[in-house]
Parts: C-alpha cells; sequence; structure tokens
C-alpha cells in the first residue's frame, strides 16, 4: 500500500532535484531506444502462456479513455442546445457512459490533420471495452455540493452543460468545458492509477491477469497506471517543450517516432497530466514528466524480471517506493495547476474590478475569469481524488474557493436543491476573494513543496491585507 503524507511529498520533492539533473544529462537521442521505451523488452512471462503474443505490454483501454476525456470535452465547448438535431445530452452521456463496441465512436480530438496526421479516428480501434463512468470515483466529493459520487458530480455537470450554449453559465459562473475536464482527469485517470492500480493493487503477488491472457496481473495494473499517466511510450527520447508540443499536435517529428508518417495515438501521444507536467517542466523549475515516466519504466522492469513469479520482499519494496515516487510528483503536478490557476483568478478578478469601476470590458473580463475559475476548481477537485488523506488542507482548500465563482455582484453558489437548482447566497468583497486566491497559492506552495509555482501573486499579500484594512482575513483560513 502506499503511504502518502505530507512528508512524503517533500521527501520526494527533495529526490526531484536530484533526478531532474541526472535526467538532464541523459541524451535525448537513440540510444534511450535500448530499456528507455516504455513497453519495450517485456516480454511473456506468464507460464504455460499458449497464445500468439511476445509482448506483455497493454494499456489501451485507457488510452481510450484519453481519447474519450477528450472527446467529451470538444462536445461540451461545442454544445448548442438550441439545435435539436445536434443531440448535444446524448453525445455527452455516450463518451461518458458508452463502450466503444461497435467502433462508431469517432475520436473528436485529436483529430487528423494535414501538419499532424493520426493513425486511429475511431475510439474502438484502440479499444472496445473501456468508458469513463465505470472508473470514476466513488466516493462522497466533499469539493462539490450534496456529497455526490465523483460519477454523478461529472453527470451532473454533463446535464448543466448541455443546457447552455458553448457550455459556459455565466449567470452562476459555471464553465462547464474546464470543469468537466479538469475533473474528470482527476477522478478517473489519477484516481485510478493511485488509488487503485499503484496502491492495493501494488502486493507481490504476480499471477496471471486472467485464463489466456499474455500478462499477469501486476504487469497489467503497472501498464494500466501508465496508460492513465498519459506519456508517449518514447517520452524519454523528448524534451518537456516536444512533449507539449505534441500534446498541442504541433511537432509530428516528435511524435513520430517509428517514423511511418503518421501518430500512432496509443503510443506516440501525449495525453492528460503528462501534457501539464510537460508545460510545467519546459519553464526549467521542474523534471515532473521524466521523473514520473522514469519511474513507470523502472518499475515494470522489476515486474518483469520477476518473470511471473511472485515479487520478493525486496522487490516489492522497491515497486512500492517507486509507486509512491510516481503518485507524489502526479499529487505536485495537480497542486502546480491549482496554484497556477489561483494566480490567473487573482489577476482576472483585477480585470473584473477595473470593468465595473470604467463601465466596460466586462464581457472579456468575466470569459477569462470564468475559465481560469473553471480550471481551478476543476484541478482542485482532482487533487482531491487520490489516496493521501489531507483533509484539513482540502477542506480549506474547499472553504476558500467555495463552490462556485464570486460573481460582480457578490453573489456565489453555495448549494444545490433537490431539483438541482444551484443555491446562491452574497459572498465577501472581490478584495477578500482575491485574498483567498493567494492564501490558497501558499497552501499549495507548503503542502507540496511546489518548484515551478507559475503565476505567482503571493508578493501582494501584505498590500492587500493593508488596503482591506484587516488582518482577520488572513488569520480565519
Amino acid at each position: 500500500m502506499l503511504k502518502m503524507n505530507k512528508y512524503s511529498f517533500i521527501k520526494n520533492a527533495a529526490v526531484l532535484g536530484v533526478a531532474s539533473l541526472s535526467l538532464s544529462l541523459l541524451s535525448t537521442s537513440s540510444s534511450f531506444s535500448d530499456g528507455h521505451i516504455y513497453g519495450e523488452n517485456n516480454p511473456v512471462t506468464v507460464k504455460g502462456y499458449k497464445g500468439s503474443k511476445t509482448d506483455s505490454t497493454a494499456y489501451t483501454g485507457q488510452i481510450a479513455r484519453q481519447l474519450q476525456h477528450n472527446s467529451l470535452k470538444k462536445i461540451v465547448s461545442n454544445g448548442n442546445p438550441n439545435d435539436p438535431s445536434s443531440n448535444t445530452l446524448n453525445k455527452m452521456i455516450n463518451y461518458f457512459e458508452n463502450k466503444d463496441k461497435t467502433k462508431t465512436m469517432a475520436i473528436l480530438d485529436p483529430k487528423s490533420s494535414s501538419k499532424f496526421p493520426v493513425k486511429q479516428k475511431i475510439v474502438g480501434e484502440i479499444s472496445t471495452g473501456s468508458n469513463l463512468a465505470g472508473k470514476a470515483d466513488k466516493r462522497p466529493q466533499l469539493s462539490w455540493p450534496n456529497n455526490m459520487s465523483g460519477s454523478d458530480v461529472i453527470r451532473f455537470m454533463i446535464k448543466k452543460a448541455s443546457k447552455i450554449s458553448g457550455g459556459v453559465d455565466t449567470r452562476n459562473g459555471m464553465n462547464y468545458p474546464q470543469l468537466i475536464s479538469k475533473y474528470t482527469m482527476g477522478a478517473v485517470l489519477y484516481h485510478q492509477s493511485c488509488d487503485n492500480y499503484l496502491d492495493e493493487k501494488m502486493t507481490a503477488s504476480n499471477k496471471p491477469y486472467k485464463k489466456g491472457a499474455a500478462y499477469t496481473g501486476k504487469e497489467h495494473s503497472w501498464d494500466e497506471a501508465f496508460g492513465y499517466w498519459g506519456a508517449a511510450a518514447h517520452t524519454m527520447t523528448l524534451s518537456a517543450k516536444q512533449s507539449y508540443d505534441v500534446a498541442k499536435k504541433k511537432d509530428l517529428k516528435a511524435a513520430d517516432f517509428n517514423k511511418d508518417g503518421v501518430v500512432d495515438l496509443y503510443k506516440e501521444m501525449t495525453y492528460g497530466h503528462a501534457y501539464y507536467a510537460s508545460a510545467f517542466d519546459k519553464g526549467g523549475k521542474t523534471n515532473y514528466l521524466k521523473t514520473v515516466t522514469k519511474a513507470f519504466i523502472d518499475g515494470r522492469k522489476i515486474i518483469t524480471a520477476a518473470d511471473g513469479n511472485k515479487l520478493s520482499s525486496s522487490d516489492l519494496t522497491k515497486v512500492q517506493d517507486l509507486a509512491q515516487e510516481i503518485c507524489s510528483n502526479w499529487a505536485q503536478v495537480i497542486s502546480e495547476a491549482v496554484h497556477k490557476y489561483a494566480g490567473s483568478v487573482y489577476k482576472d478578478l483585477i480585470a473584473v474590478e477595473k470593468a465595473l469601476s470604467s463601465g466596460s470590458g466586462m464581457e472579456k473580463a468575466m470569459s477569462k475569469y470564468l475559465k481560469h475559475w473553471g480550471e481551478l476548481k476543476g484541478f482542485a477537485m482532482a487533487l482531491q481524488s487520490g489516496v493521501e488523506n489531507k483533509s484539513d488542507t482540502f477542506n480549506r482548500l474547499n472553504r476558500m474557493m467555495g463552490f462556485g465563482p464570486l460573481m460582480p455582484n457578490l453573489s456565489q453558489v453555495v448549494g444545490i436543491d433537490s431539483s438541482g437548482n444551484y443555491l446562491k447566497d452574497q459572498g465577501s468583497s472581490i478584495g477578500y476573494y482575491k485574498l483567498h486566491m493567494i492564501k490558497i497559492q501558499k497552501l499549495m506552495a507548503k503542502e507540496y513543496a511546489l518548484k515551478s509555482r507559475s503565476n505567482d501573486v503571493t508578493g501582494g499579500m501584505a498590500s492587500l491585507i493593508e488596503t482591506l484594512g484587516t488582518k482577520k482575513s488572513a488569520e480565519n483560513d
């Protein structure tokens, strides 16, 4: 089991600096092809296996869910409730709840283009047995009203989004494309990896996954977690910027590792949290992407070397340590995103204040504010989907952020009634809400030993408190 606590995050953050230095010395040349490509040199170790496969690596279901997530976000962003023929709600539900058994679920993102051609066009080309809903966090979510399960929170948001053009509720301040995307990444991808595959399934047992399978349960659990991380198999040959540009569909040369002219969405694409790790790492202060990816490769080598036998005590300890390193760094990536978007919201609120004062520019200011708040809230909810119990930190985070953004008229969502309607009340001033954003950044930096600290606005705390005229709000959270 993973033993995650505040000190393990700080410990891993210290190790991160050493890992960053050692990895920076490694060449990005083809020398990496020997043991530095995920899935390479993983022979079948199942005793008595009679099939034709020679490779035990398999994480197709996880990549299918990455594609379902990407496509769901695209539908939410383009929804038009005024056009009955668009059938927006059913499309959203389809990509969230259904499996592509009939191979008819189109991949909406990434779509093939002349500059970035992709190999697969249908989700079922990769996996016909995967959906998002079945893997979403089933625990009560204290970061959202009414203690819904993670899957029910996403369904609730989907239904709300289907009634609004473009998925943005300007009355209540909910940007559903961002909320649904960022929270789904946590409630499915991060949750399944760090509160399932790399947690309770990391025991010494190494039995066959099922009759006829070409991999053991331990091999498959490790592979599945890697698929949820979202890194391309050849990530160790890429710089952080290259990995980032692959996710943005801007660097075909970097993506096309086997040089066949197309991007294999199973092995050659960057998704999800690996993309955000790349975004932070390209700033030069962190090395989350390669620290996590290398830990996945190293752990798989140990499991493969067991040759289908039960892991020894020393090997199990090594694998569990690597699992902890993966999940602590993964949590840091998400908390870096919370830190970043708290800073964005702070800056957006300054623009909102100016628009209120001048009487112009409010539409533009609010558009950016609601987008960034949706990213902030979604990532904050995602952070709470892992294995670690940080109830005090999470309670403070939820309290300072609230269930909805503070609107210009100072109203804020505080709950949901029995009919599914938002309940609102008067919040504090915009100044106090700005202060909460600074305190969120300080909380994340302290609890997760952050290195990147993108969009840092904490330097303005003293002057803001002075402007507000009281120190009370700096002490009550």
